[in-house]
């Protein structure tokens, strides 16, 4: 949380009541992982955090402080939701980060946030929740995804970030409604079986402004 600045003048005071909270999230091994790394008490993990600077906007912000955290920038980061608190200001903001090495130790399986104290715990769900909806309405799930993937592949990232198995078939049939990826005159092994095809995220102009693909209506 931010401490209030010495900094002289009403603007830094101000500044100095607002804090950002991040929530981090991507697919490894076929779960969803938080970015959560030691926090200063011995056997607790922490979100990042930290505050805008004196001019900088809330999403720059944001960014700025992903990008200290990770050593990389973010594939996506939004706002989710403010909270207000005796005159503190909390704003969450939940992001998406390619697959993380196996190895690195500040990635937890989203079922440990235990490890988190318990505002950290609601605010991971909220995160989690909110990525949940973004997935209906805008295609964020490709920006986890290298330039050509399988379908398996991308249906794969979806139930991981949706928390739920999606039929194979309803998934393809509303991932053509979408328009959103094209064929390629390539195929890549997937094991046993025959090769499958690759595709890439080309989105087709269609009526209507709805970018995402609906899920709402799949069963696992």
């Amino acid at each position: 949380m931010a401490r209030r600045s010495t900094t002289a003048g009403p603007r830094a005071g101000l500044r100095s009541l607002l804090s950002l909270e991040l929530v981090l999230l991507a697919p490894r091994g076929g779960r969803l992982v938080v970015f959560a790394p030691s926090g200063q008490r011995k056997g607790r993990r922490a979100l990042p955090t930290g505050a805008p600077r004196v001019g900088e906007g809330l999403d720059a912000a944001a960014q700025r402080i992903a990008r200290a955290a990770l050593g990389a920038p973010v594939a996506w980061l939004k706002q989710v939701s403010t909270r207000a608190d005796r005159g503190h200001v909390s704003v969450l903001y939940a992001g998406l980060v390619p697959l993380p090495q196996t190895d690195d130790e500040r990635w937890i399986a989203h079922t440990r946030a235990a490890t988190l104290d318990a505002a950290g715990r609601q605010v991971v769900d909220a995160a989690i929740q909110a990525v949940g909806r973004w997935l209906d309405g805008s295609p964020v799930a490709f920006r986890l995804l290298p330039t050509s993937f399988t379908l398996s592949e991308l249906q794969e990232v979806y139930e991981v970030l949706l928390g739920r198995s999606l039929h194979k078939a309803s998934f393809r049939r509303a991932l053509q409604s979408a328009r959103l990826v094209t064929p390629m005159r390539e195929w890549r092994s997937e094991g046993r079986g025959r090769p499958a095809q690759l595709f890439r995220f080309a989105p087709r102009a269609r009526k209507g402004s709805r970018r995402g693909v609906r899920f709402d209506w799949l069963t696992g």
